[in-house]
């Protein structure tokens, strides 16, 4: 039997580290973001604009071929700006630490509420008598093929880049010094404003998108999952596309959705 003497602070158990804060990212790295993509936005815009001035009386359907890929660009982009502030200051995965996760619901019932989403953002509209106005994207939409283009692109790659953005890396920020409601509508704000130049700056328009962004980020803070946020993201968007589709085919009419 030992008789060794248990002295305090020696002989003790190590204590267990403190929790670790979520999210680890500060606001410091949200302004760094920040400025990038702005210049990313930049850039794309003049390449954009260059190739397009290569066209000569250039229609709609090759305007797509243009936007499509420098959209697509962009979106690489962001992503991997996010991975290198992840990696290179924090040595972190980037796809762990915005919780891109199973939701913890299953698909259906996600994909069900972005649907249930789509669905209260047109009768909304309706009530509010938002005008059916010409805007860019509605210009954009003219053709099958943009049509088809714009459909991949707003339920894969858009939703999946967006929601990362603003509900796996803003919405942690904002709910950790807010609380979890003023953290949702502040990063759903952004979210609709970006969208304003596709809608003819129509403040109708932005707000409801604005309304669609705090449904995702409710998702994304009951589920803990950006990857849900994304899923009813993108089947919110494909309710829009799909009633075009139909609209045109039956009527040749004109889309006012509230999509991407």
């Amino acid at each position: 039997m030992s008789t060794e003497p248990v002295l305090p602070g020696l002989n003790a158990p190590p204590a267990p580290p403190p929790p670790e804060t979520y999210p680890f990212w500060g606001y410091l790295d949200l302004v760094a973001f920040f400025l990038i993509a702005m210049l990313g936005v930049l850039v794309e815009s003049l390449l954009a604009g260059l190739l397009a001035g290569l066209f000569v009386d250039m229609r709609h359907v090759q305007k797509i071929f243009v936007l499509f890929p420098a959209q697509c660009l962009l979106y690489l982009f962001l992503l991997g700006t996010l991975a290198v502030i992840f990696r290179r200051y924090y040595g972190r995965p980037f796809w762990q630490s915005l919780r891109w996760s199973p939701p913890g619901l299953s698909t259906s019932a996600v994909v069900s509420s972005g649907v249930a989403m789509a669905f209260g953002v047109m009768l909304v509209s309706l009530l509010m008598r938002t005008p059916d106005i010409d805007t860019p994207l509605k210009a954009l939409l003219s053709d099958p093929v943009s049509v088809a283009l714009v459909a991949a692109l707003g339920t894969t790659i858009g939703p999946l880049c967006e929601e990362v953005v603003f509900r796996g890396f803003l919405q942690p920020l904002l709910v950790r010094s807010f609380g979890v409601g003023p953290g949702i509508l502040l990063a759903a704000a952004p979210f609709g404003l970006l969208h304003l130049p596709e809608y003819g700056y129509s403040w109708r328009h932005a707000l409801l998108i604005t309304a669609a962004g705090a449904a995702f980020g409710w998702m994304r803070q009951r589920t803990g999952s950006t990857k849900a946020a994304a899923i009813m993201h993108a089947s919110y968007n494909g309710v829009f596309f799909l009633l075009l589709v139909v609209q045109e085919a039956a009527m040749h009419g004109h889309w006012t959705g509230y999509g991407r």
